[in-house]
């Protein structure tokens, strides 16, 4: 009877396990930087070259952290959302052109609008690495600290906009006025 019952039990805890995994989300990868300091970076402006935009540029304020570049068909998908976000709700966006050609990048922001308040430019791609991305759109929330609080990864939506970043967002100013 034994023999029949472990062979039985091992397979239930395999099935668990199995059923679990099909429930996650897959965009949902934990960050270890969540919960710390942003990493230290410093890369020319996108507009001006001569300009750099710094880690540093991250703190004073609650800022969205948009990694996203010319070529990523996601970040196409989430730029009226960026938009919104930064013309209608007013929230601080800062990008990090992933991988782009310069001038390619300038003329695409030109044509379909820029929420960017700033934007590093990350040719070779070394700063992104450092923030653990693993590819274009990713969008972190930095507190006024310039510590990261959220990591999303994917395209934003309409309902992540709704559902998480905004009351991120105002909570984390509100813990800032206080």
């Amino acid at each position: 009877m034994w023999r029949y019952l472990i062979p039985l039990a091992i397979l239930l805890v395999l099935i668990g396990f199995f059923w679990r995994g099909l429930s996650l989300d897959p965009s949902e990868v934990p960050s270890p930087l969540v919960g710390r300091e942003a990493p230290a970076f410093a890369l020319p402006s996108l507009h001006e070259p001569d300009r750099l935009v710094t880690n540093l540029d991250l703190a004073g304020e609650v800022t969205l952290f948009n990694v996203w570049g010319t070529w990523c068909p996601g970040c196409h998908e989430e730029h009226d959302e960026l938009m919104r976000l930064a013309e209608e709700e007013g929230v601080r966006i800062v990008g990090l052109n992933l991988r782009d050609d310069r001038e390619t990048a300038i003329q695409w922001l030109s044509q379909v609008g820029n929420p960017f308040e700033q934007s590093g430019f990350d040719g070779d791609g070394r700063v992104a690495i450092d923030w653990g991305v693993y590819g274009a759109p990713e969008t972190f929330v930095l507190d006024h600290r310039g510590q990261i609080r959220h990591k999303h990864i994917g395209p934003i939506t309409h309902q992540d906009i709704d559902n998480t970043l905004l009351p991120l967002i105002r909570g984390l100013e509100q813990e800032a006025r206080e």
